[in-house]
């Protein structure tokens, strides 16, 4: 199966899994550092302090992307460098991204840049984070400095990575920083993302520039675990909470009312919502970026918040337990594209993680070469049927921080070893690395 000479094949990461240099150049804490310092949050209580080193090996990392042959790599870029304080813009945070980006773009490799990838900074959350809808101007004038140190050297814009884990994840069931229990601030959150990316982009239009602009998606195709009826309701509402609760608003402009009245007998109230939001989240965008990892597989429970939890499944699993399930993935496209949008659907993020072994100076990661191939050969399928994938992102270059599982899971082409910090290029590197040469799996 090929690939048009067009399609960009790319490699991801982040700012905090990545980076390190905690407190260096003027950086304060985003709500990671302090999320990861309380025992419990983190496995092992990992953190960021150091990830990968990423902030003094960048060029070494230039160099293993070069290697792999990608076209584009996506980063992001960390706020509380850029602002460690209110209304205090720090050039050093600025010139380590205006270094890092200048070097990928001479070695001819285009840069896709994520805006919020989660690490908040912790002053802007000790004024209420994202539940409180004046934060987003703090956010606006971030995005505003990015645009115009960086715009001339960044190729995609992404406002945001995955609104689903930063609030849902982080604010209803805790397991993310800031670590909140609360489905009414949860929903606050959710909601002053969604409209904080429509005022970025028109933000964006407005300065005149005129590169690609686009939010990323983190979606599931659900499935009941049997065909009855309440199995059934289980798939819809599970669908409604993490995928329509956000297509719906950027699509159709509006919010699902079946788990709006789910969110309702639970005394939430959308007192939140001002006249003309749904006009602004809708913003007319270049793109969407759809993270994908696994399908979901329920049934019904009748003590869920959302009547769903999750069900036995006999696939094949990677080491973090998610089901492997690349004809799923085409569902969900065919799904996103019936449903929501003719924008061009970039992968920004599919990948797995597994036990690496380190043996004799090598990774021989076999398991992660069938993820990848499988994979890359449903969005292959996915052009033939004419859904118009016009890139994929590997996650990631290298092991990283894997948030609330710290350094227990390996998602990367290139192994860390995070006492020397060496790179070792796995099995894997060198298998993508063939794809993109030949175009073809």
């Amino acid at each position: 199966m090929k690939f048009n000479r067009d399609f960009i094949f790319g490699v991801a990461t982040s700012s905090y899994q990545i980076e390190g240099a905690f407190d260096e150049d003027d950086r304060t804490p985003s709500i990671w550092d302090t999320f990861s310092r309380i025992e419990g949050n983190v496995q092992d209580m990992d953190n960021g302090d150091v990830a990968c080193d990423h902030y003094h090996r960048y060029n070494e990392d230039i160099k293993l992307i070069k290697e792999l042959g990608v076209d584009s790599y996506r980063l992001s870029i960390a706020w509380p460098r850029i602002f460690p304080e209110k209304g205090k813009y720090n050039p050093k945070g600025m010139e380590f991204y205006k270094n890092m980006i200048t070097e990928l773009k001479q070695r001819g490799i285009k840069v896709a840049v994520t805006l919020y990838h989660w690490d908040l900074p912790q002053w802007v959350q000790d004024l209420g984070g994202w539940e409180v809808r004046e934060n987003i101007d703090l956010f606006l004038q971030y995005t505003e400095k990015c645009f115009t140190e960086l715009d001339d050297l960044v190729d995609l814009w992404i406002t945001h990575n995955e609104p689903w884990c930063a609030s849902i994840l982080s604010n209803a069931i805790g397991e993310h920083a800031p670590g909140k229990k609360d489905i009414s601030a949860a929903l606050k959150v959710a909601h002053h993302i969604l409209l904080s990316h429509g005022m970025v982009v028109r933000q964006y239009h407005k300065l005149g520039l005129k590169k690609q602009i686009g939010i990323t998606l983190n979606l599931t195709p659900v499935y009941s675990s049997t065909t009855s009826f309440v199995d059934k309701l289980a798939a819809s509402n599970m669908d409604g909470y993490f995928n329509r609760w956000f297509l719906e608003p950027l699509f159709k402009g509006a919010y699902p009312m079946d788990i709006v009245n789910l969110y309702a007998a639970r005394n939430c109230n959308f007192d939140f919502i001002k006249d003309g939001d749904f006009d602004i989240i809708r913003e007319k965008c270049d793109f969407l970026g759809v993270n994908f990892y696994n399908r979901s597989l329920v049934r019904f429970d009748p003590m869920s918040l959302i009547l769903c939890s999750g069900a036995h499944s006999k696939y094949n699993k990677t080491d973090i337990g998610w089901d492997i399930s690349p004809n799923e993935f085409i569902d969900l496209i065919k799904m996103v594209r019936a449903r929501y949008t003719d924008l061009p659907i970039y992968i920004t993020e599919n990948g797995s993680a597994w036990l690496d072994v380190l043996e004799n100076g090598e990774v021989k990661d076999n398991e992660r070469i069938n993820y990848l191939e499988l994979h890359l050969q449903a969005v292959a399928k996915m052009n033939e049927l004419g859904f118009n994938i016009v890139g994929y992102y590997y996650w990631s270059l290298l092991d990283n921080f894997e948030w609330a599982n710290g350094y227990s899971q390996r998602f990367g082409l290139v192994y860390v070893n995070y006492d020397t910090q060496e790179r070792i290029k796995k099995g894997s590197f060198y298998r993508y690395k063939e794809i993109i040469e030949k175009k073809c799996i």
